[in-house]
C-alpha cells in the first residue's frame, strides 16, 4: 500500500539530538549584545558570565549553596573534570545503558585504571537494576540515556544518608527533567541540549559535599590546567563567579543568557517541563495508533521526554537480518530528510537501527504532530521496496 504525501509540513523540520533546535524567536540579531572583542576577565565578561550561572541557578532551582562553573568541553569536559578530579577516595559503582554512559565506564576502568569498581549495565531500552547500586561507593550515572531513551524515572533510588558522591551526566535531562538536587552531588549539562544552545561549553554543578572531597583529597594521578579546580587545598572559587578555566566564547554566552531568559518565559523549569511532556505525548500517541513502531524504551516510566527513541517493530523488517533493518531505518530518515520535513533522526550510531525524535521544549507542539503523518508515509513508502 502506498499513501500521498500529507498536506502539511512541520515549520521547524529540526529533531535532531544535539546540537538541539532554537527557540523559535531566536535570531542574531538577539544576541547583538554579545561582549566581542572584549576580554572575558574584563568586568562586562565577568558579568555575563557571572549571569549566566545565576540564572542558571533560578531556572533550575538549584540551591543556594551549590556551586555552579562554566567549563570547557560541553557535557563531556565537565564530566570528565569530575571523574578525573574526584574519583579514587572509595570504590566505584558505574551505571550504564547506552554508549555515553559506557563511555563514562571506559574513562573509569581503562584511563584512571580504578579496580575497585562495580559495573551496573543494561542493555538498549532497559535500565540496571537501581536497587543493586552500593551508595557507599561514589555512583556515576546518566539520569537521561541520550541515545537510548531511557531515563531513571525519579531520584528516589539515591538514599539521603549516601556515604559516595553521586556524579550525574544530565545533559539531555536539564530543563526537561525534574532533577533532585538533594540526590546529586556533582551534575553536569551542556548548552546545545535542551536549551538549543550553542556546543563547546559544559555546566559544572557542586554540592557542599562535593566541594568538601575537592578540598580534603588529592588524586594519585596528575591532573592537567583544564582539570584542576582547586589550589592549596582550597576550591579555586573564582570558576564559580565567571572567572573560566579558559577563554570561553562570548558569543555563546550571550545565546545561552538569550536561551535562559527564553525558558523563563516559558514558565521556567516546570513550564519547560510541560512542553517536553507533551511532545512526548503527541509520539505516544501516535506509536499507540500504529503497530509498525514501537519504543526503544520497554518500561514508561522510564522513557525519555527528550531524546525518543524507537525501534520498527513491523514482522517484515524484524525478519531482515541487523544490515538490513539498519539499512530500513536509515531509508526512513532519508526520506524524510529529502521531503525536509524531519532532519537527523535516525538512531545513533552505536545504538539499535531506528528512529530518534528529540521533543525537548526548543520544538513546538505543532511540528511534531505536523510530522507524525510523515513518519506513516515514510514506513509505506520504503515498505513497498522490501
Amino acid at each position: 500500500m502506498t499513501i500521498s504525501k500529507p498536506d502539511t509540513r512541520p515549520n521547524n523540520p529540526q529533531f535532531s539530538s544535539g546540537p538541539c533546535t532554537k527557540p523559535t524567536t531566536w535570531s542574531l540579531d538577539a544576541l547583538s549584545d554579545a561582549a566581542l572583542g572584549r576580554s572575558h576577565r574584563a568586568a562586562i565578561g565577568k558579568d555575563k558570565l557571572l549571569a549566566a550561572i545565576e540564572t542558571t541557578r533560578d531556572v533550575l532551582n538549584i540551591p543556594a549553596d551549590y556551586k555552579i562553573g562554566i567549563v570547557p568541553a560541553s557535557d563531556t569536559g565537565a564530566v570528565e573534570m569530575a571523574l578525573w578530579s574526584l574519583l579514587g577516595a572509595r570504590g566505584v559503582d558505574i551505571l550504564s545503558w547506552e554508549s555515553f554512559g559506557a563511555g563514562w565506564v571506559t574513562d573509569v576502568i581503562k584511563q584512571l585504571k580504578l579496580e575497585n569498581v562495580t559495573h551496573h549495565s543494561a542493555d538498549y531500552g532497559k535500565l540496571p537494576d537501581l536497587s543493586a547500586v552500593n551508595f557507599d561507593n561514589d555512583v556515576v550515572f546518566t539520569w537521561n540515556g541520550t541515545t537510548s531513551g531511557v531515563k531513571v524515572p525519579n531520584g528516589d533510588f539515591i538514599p539521603d544518608d549516601r556515604e559516595g558522591l553521586t556524579i550525574c551526566d544530565a545533559t539531555s535531562a536539564a530543563f526537561a527533567q525534574d532533577l533532585a538536587w538533594d540526590k546529586l552531588d556533582v551534575t553536569t549539562f551542556s548548552w546545545q541540549k535542551v536549551l538549543g544552545g550553542e556546543a563547546a561549553h559544559g555546566m559544572l554543578i557542586l554540592s557542599p559535599r562535593a566541594v568538601a572531597r575537592l578540598e580534603s583529597y588529592t588524586p594519585a594521578w596528575p591532573l592537567p590546567k583544564i582539570f584542576r579546580l582547586t589550589k592549596g587545598g582550597k576550591l579555586i572559587g573564582g570558576i564559580f563567579k565567571g572567572a573560566t578555566i579558559n577563554t570561553p566564547s562570548m558569543l555563546a554566552v550571550e545565546d545561552y543568557l538569550f536561551a535562559l531568559n527564553w525558558a523563563k518565559s516559558q514558565g521556567g523549569k516546570d513550564g519547560m517541563i510541560a512542553k517536553a511532556d507533551a511532545n512526548m505525548g503527541v509520539l505516544a500517541d501516535f506509536v499507540a495508533a500504529n503497530d509498525w513502531i514501537d519504543f526503544l524504551a520497554q518500561e514508561p516510566a522510564t522513557r525519555s521526554n527528550t531524546s525518543v527513541c524507537f525501534k520498527i517493530s513491523d514482522p517484515r523488517v524484524t525478519a531482515l537480518d541487523a544490515d538490513g533493518q539498519a539499512a530500513f531505518a536509515k531509508g526512513l530518515a532519508k526520506l524524510l530528510e529529502s521531503e525536509g520535513v524531519a532532519y537527523d533522526i535516525g538512531a545513533y550510531r552505536d545504538a539499535p537501527a531506528g528512529l530518534r525524535i528529540w521533543t525537548g521544549g526548543t520544538v513546538e507542539q505543532a511540528d511534531v504532530e505536523a510530522l507524525c503523518p510523515w513518519l506513516n508515509w515514510a514506513f509505506e513508502t520504503q515498505i513497498a521496496t522490501l
